[in-house]
């Protein structure tokens, strides 16, 4: 017996089945038991934040850009996380996304997210946000006591 090959399903399409099988209605998420389980201490998370904007050979073709969402399906939302974490996305807060990819895959996430948002009748919000290195050097923490000059390294010099 020939087995028949399977065609593996993008991002849009397997959103596509979601949405037929009646995502739309779904109830508020309980955001406990979202996923985040693995999310690293936020010493961590900062830490591969300025490891990104620090990096010597950085691409310059490359683009950085914050995705952060609110998406009522877990579902959706769990489905969302997979295919940022795939294409390359690092994880800051339980619905904000940090990446550092080039200007193509940056395009493709976009239109990807916008044809699963316009897909079906929700309540949703998708952000992307490009943003400067300068800009994401220049963050405060606020919650949380980090000392971020010793993350970052900085060097203080005083003059008398």
């Amino acid at each position: 017996m020939v087995k028949k090959s399977r065609k593996v399903l993008t991002f849009v399409d397997k959103m596509q089945k979601f949405i037929h099988a009646g995502i739309s209605g779904s109830a508020v998420p309980n955001r406990l038991g979202n996923g985040v389980e693995d999310l690293s201490s936020l010493d961590e998370r900062i830490e591969r934040v300025l490891g990104i904007v620090n990096r010597i050979n950085r691409p310059s073709s490359n683009m950085l850009f914050f995705v952060m969402y609110d998406i009522e399906s877990n579902k959706v939302r769990h489905q969302v996380v997979k295919y940022l974490q795939r294409k390359g996305c690092m994880r800051v807060q339980r619905s904000i996304f940090l990446a550092d990819l080039a200007m193509s895959e940056y395009d493709c996430i976009r239109k990807d997210l916008a044809e699963v948002q316009a897909a079906y009748e929700n309540n949703d919000s998708i952000l992307i946000v490009p943003i400067s290195s300068d800009y994401l050097r220049s963050m405060k923490i606020i919650g949380q006591k980090i000392e971020l000059d010793i993350i970052m390294h900085n060097k203080n010099t005083l003059f008398f």
